[in-house]
């Protein structure tokens, strides 16, 4: 067992502490990493407040770590102390169902989160807000030179979030992508949809980004207050990619979609969201949703960034 320092959240309401936790010895296939950067996820603030369930506190959250691999186990040939490593949403999964198999640990029914998860030996997973934290080496992915730690630290809950859904349905040259929002995720997919070549229009409640969605790459920025605006976009859209947390009218937002358009839920309501089912029908829509992304996946977002 290892102390280190953290900060936690001691209950729903009161603000993050200065703490030490305990971090068990690093195994065979482990690797210890002393932590140089964790991204703030807006799943953090989730979790810290209890938002979506039950919490043992005090919690530690943090799932977007960038940092140097300062131990290795007996068994590790991957990585290498020195080496730059992060660690994004899961620490471990069972590495034999279909999902794991397929590189998809993120829907393995026993993948283990980064915090507020059980892990093998039956404690209480805590996140990034710490000094150091041991992980199972397969889930530690390899940052590429170039690439600054500060930087990638949020691109390994944020970073996936965005580009695996982009790359699921072939966002490319000559595709047309809306992004909802202009928050975490919202810049993220930005920049990820820009890069592969696509035209990127923002849609967020008002123009105060607009500056800050075209230097990021989008060609457009619509306030969707605007009325006549949303109605010239009407079937414009190969995909529409929504990370706000906040329901939304969905069928004015499926309308914007070409035939056989995709609008993918990355962001999560508290609450439901209803349709009427010719949104979807007329011209073979798809609403879908994506999370995260598995190990290979992530580590080929990070190489593309």
């Amino acid at each position: 067992m290892r102390t280190v320092k953290a900060w936690a959240a001691p209950s729903a309401t009161e603000p993050l502490t200065a703490t030490t936790i305990e971090r068990r010895g690093v195994g065979p296939n482990d690797v210890l990493i002393e932590i140089a950067y964790a991204g703030i996820c807006h799943s953090d603030i989730h979790t810290a407040r209890a938002e979506w369930g039950d919490v043992p506190y005090p919690i530690v959250v943090g799932h977007e770590i960038a940092g140097t691999v300062a131990e290795v186990g007996s068994e590790v040939t991957k990585h290498a102390v020195g080496d730059r490593v992060g660690v994004g949403c899961l620490v471990n999964s069972c590495g034999e169902c279909d999902a794991c198999r397929a590189g998809n640990e993120q829907y393995c029914p026993d993948a283990i989160g980064t915090y507020n998860a059980t892990d093998r030996d039956g404690t209480i997973t805590q996140g990034g807000y710490s000094t150091h934290v041991v992980v199972d080496a397969d889930f530690a992915l390899k940052i590429p030179e170039g690439l600054e730690l500060d930087v990638a630290a949020p691109l390994m809950c944020a970073g996936v979030t965005t580009f695996a859904p982009l790359q699921r349905w072939g966002v490319g040259p000559g595709s047309t992508v809306a992004v909802v929002g202009m928050g975490g995720l919202g810049h993220m997919g930005v920049k990820i949809a820009a890069a592969m070549g696509a035209q990127v229009t923002v849609l967020s409640r008002s123009l105060d980004k607009a500056d800050d969605s075209r230097e990021l790459g989008a060609s457009d920025h619509v306030s969707t207050k605007d009325e006549a605006s949303m109605k010239a976009l009407r079937g414009s859209f190969d995909v529409i990619l929504n990370t706000v947390s906040a329901n939304l009218p969905l069928d004015r937002y499926l309308a914007l979609l070409k035939p056989r358009g995709a609008m993918v839920e990355i962001g999560i309501p508290s609450e439901p969201m209803s349709l009427r089912a010719g949104s979807v029908t007329g011209g073979r829509k798809i609403l879908t949703g994506s999370m995260i992304g598995g190990i290979p996946e992530t580590q080929e977002m990070l190489d593309f960034c």
